[in-house]
């Protein structure tokens, strides 16, 4: 934890022990599984007239909601602003990498057993990854003994372009790492390694009109299978097709 981190957590704690007392052992309902969990000390708790509970979701999203509308007198851009504390996560994960943090070490400290989850939590640009990622390999090579590397062949070179060859696609392009597969089979608009261009934004909204085409054909046909895929595949749609159009206009602000 940075100091800054530390030194909230530490008050947090003294505040619950300031009787001499240890942290308060609770149980909190989760509404989810509709069950009770063990006896615990939750960090984030307080008290209802003499009696401590442990701070619910709806509780701290009020909090957060309350903290924008005071922003808000100083700084018009929150006003319809909402957080939630998974955005922190997500925050948090961005200032790490921005500062130089190798992203599969960002990985393992959120506990995603796949890399390219971390990548989807990450609001960095690609020139920002890829600056980190060569960063980190040339630290690594650093290490290495100089025998350790060899010319690149000619065969090599002609699979590396090819590779890059293939990553283009209709919308955009493929962000697959070098050496390997597609594996959502030719599926793009669900893939999370599509990078959408710019340029295609209009060729989504021909995609987006196609596919509530034919999920009004599968409602009327009873295709309920059919209609939950395509569910699926518009909800993924509109998030690349708002994702590009944010990109695309903080570019054009830049």
């Amino acid at each position: 934890m940075s100091a800054e981190l530390f030194h909230v957590i530490a008050t947090i704690i003294r505040r619950h022990t300031r009787d001499g007392r240890p942290v308060p052992v609770l149980r909190r309902f989760d509404p989810h599984d509709k069950v009770w969990s063990p006896p615990m000390p939750f960090l984030f708790q307080r008290k209802i007239g003499s009696t401590p509970s442990v701070i619910s979701p709806f509780t701290v999203l009020h909090m957060l909601a309350r903290c924008c509308e005071d922003l808000a007198e100083r700084h018009p851009a929150f006003h319809l602003v909402k957080f939630t504390p998974h955005d922190f996560r997500r925050i948090f994960t961005t200032e790490l990498l921005n500062s130089g943090l190798p992203i599969h070490i960002g990985a393992t400290l959120l506990g995603h057993l796949n890399i390219q989850t971390t990548r989807g939590y990450v609001a960095v640009f690609d020139e920002d990854v890829i600056r980190h990622y060569l960063a980190h390999l040339n630290e690594r090579r650093r290490l290495r003994p100089d025998h350790e590397y060899r010319n690149v062949t000619t065969d090599e070179w002609n699979a590396f372009e090819e590779h890059f060859d293939k990553r283009k696609v209709e919308l955009g392009a493929c962000g697959r790492p070098y050496g390997t597969p597609c594996q959502h089979e030719q599926a793009c608009i669900r893939c999370p390694m599509l990078q959408v261009s710019s340029k295609m934004i209009s060729r989504l909204d021909d995609l987006e009109a196609d596919l509530i085409a034919r999920r009004a054909r599968a409602q009327a046909e009873g295709w309920g299978g059919e209609i939950e895929g395509l569910d699926l595949t518009l909800q993924l749609l509109r998030a690349k097709r708002e994702d590009t159009q944010r990109k695309r206009t903080a570019h054009l602000s830049s």
